[in-house]
């Protein structure tokens, strides 16, 4: 009999390993080409792998709960005697849902040989587990007296952390004796210990709903967190008029529909303008390695976008900047459709410059987003209203009704400062303000 081996697929440029959550075949079940055999997880999606070939599932190699690195044999496949044995590469992953894009694991391990270590008590860890653990500098005897709430009693991501959360700080050690200075010299005063933010007690009383969070809903949780503490946060905001792009709209959409087959939003013409003032101050298209700035060639605009189960997900326009406004109107329908229906694939969500946010969607007049990490800046959208405005003319002053917005950006004030931050707005202002009414798309 001829064998197939199935490999562990490349699911994004960005990621190189994956958690096998379910096993949806057995070995010595017969399998149809296409079926889905196992279900994956990483940090960005949520996949299902199809089998590429007919035949039976004789062998697994890795339990549920382990992270498998991409390129690594997970399964093998008996097909018909007359087949020659190969290796299935690039196995295409049917998309069931859609996790976060901005969302990048804090903890994603270094090491990417195998996918399992085992330490000197023969239990196994996954590299992500014994990266954390080298990390926090827990022993190997400490982690291994740690319960494990995986399958076989293997220890989580989640059991790791909460053992973290839960350690005691150790003992004060002795103080060793301390020599006097010698006459004419000053001791420098010691550091202080960096404080260690611990989470209030929370308490249930009669009658409380407890919910688990879902899997996408914890990695948002880390991956915000995680952000305001990496970047001291300012948000800068400036209102603008947007009477002629309102204007514009209305007098087009139908014609757009028609023509189209598609609507014509607010939103590709935001993202033309985000990427026009990208183009004027690139400290903005930014990322920080550590004391380097890294100003990005390429400008990569990503849109929150809501996801059937009420979380949001971030896809991404790439080379905004290259697109006219029907290019990016196509762009923004189409990625929000895949949203809507679970669709995006991993290079849908990933590789984003700069990130917009609609908070207008719900009514807000604005907001302060958090950062999407690596990027150094979040751009809010307020929602549209009429209000009276003082215009000048020639004649003097007057009263006007006009469709305002707040546009609000929130930056890393390690490497934008206020200075920048307010000229990206005020360019953003000019160039909404400034649409033309006449414009053909």
């Amino acid at each position: 009999m001829a064998k197939f081996e199935v490999i562990m697929p490349k699911l994004g440029e960005s990621i190189i390993e994956a958690t096998i959550t379910r096993w949806l075949k057995n070995p010595g079940d017969t399998i149809e080409e296409d079926d889905p055999i196992v279900e994956i997880a990483t940090d960005k999606v949520d996949s299902e792998i199809p089998s590429p070939v007919e035949g039976k599932l004789v062998q697994v190699l890795f339990n549920e709960g382990d992270v498998v690195a991409v390129g690594k044999v997970i399964a093998i496949i008996e097909t018909d005697p007359g087949a020659e044995t190969e290796v299935v590469k690039d196995v295409p992953v049917a998309e069931k849902s859609t996790e976060a894009a901005t969302i990048q694991h804090e903890n994603v391990s270094a090491a990417q040989g195998s996918t399992a270590v085992e330490s000197s008590s023969d239990r196994f860890y996954s590299p992500l587990v014994k990266n954390i653990a080298r990390t926090e500098g827990i022993s190997q005897a400490d982690l291994d007296a740690i319960p494990g709430s995986g399958k076989d009693g293997r220890l989580t991501k989640d059991d790791l952390m909460a053992f973290l959360k839960n350690r005691t700080a150790p003992s004060a050690k002795p103080a060793a004796a301390v020599s006097s200075p010698a006459p004419g010299t000053i001791s420098a005063p010691a550091a202080p210990a960096a404080p260690k933010v611990i989470a209030p007690p929370v308490v249930s009383a009669a009658g409380d709903e407890i919910v688990e969070m879902d899997r996408m809903r914890k990695l948002i949780a880390d991956h915000m967190v995680m952000s305001k503490q990496v970047s001291p946060h300012v948000t800068s905001f400036i209102e603008a008029d947007v009477t002629n792009i309102v204007k514009w709209r209305e007098k087009v959409k139908d014609d757009f529909q028609k023509r189209e087959k598609e609507k014509i939003t607010f939103t590709p013409i935001f993202i033309e303008a985000a990427a026009q003032a990208l183009k004027d101050f690139p400290g903005v298209n930014a990322s920080v390695d550590g004391y380097k700035v890294i100003l990005r060639k390429n400008i990569n605009i990503g849109m929150a976008a809501a996801l059937p189960n009420g979380n949001l997900i971030v896809p991404v326009i790439r080379n905004a900047d290259q697109k006219n406004l029907l290019g990016l109107a196509k762009d923004v329908n189409s990625l929000a459709n895949k949203a809507r229906s679970n669709k995006l694939e991993p290079d849908d969500i990933s590789g984003g410059t700069f990130t917009i946010t609609n908070l207008g969607t719900f009514g807000s007049i604005t907001g302060s987003p958090i950062i999407n990490q690596p990027q150094v800046a979040i751009l809010g959208i307020g929602v549209i209203k009429k209000k009276p405005v003082v215009l000048e003319t020639t004649d003097g002053d007057v009263i006007a009704i006009r469709h305002m917005m707040i546009l609000s950006l929130s930056y890393d004030h390690r490497v934008v400062d206020g200075a920048l931050g307010g000229m990206y707005l005020q360019r953003m202002q000019q160039l909404l303000e400034s649409f033309d009414q006449n414009r053909i798309i």
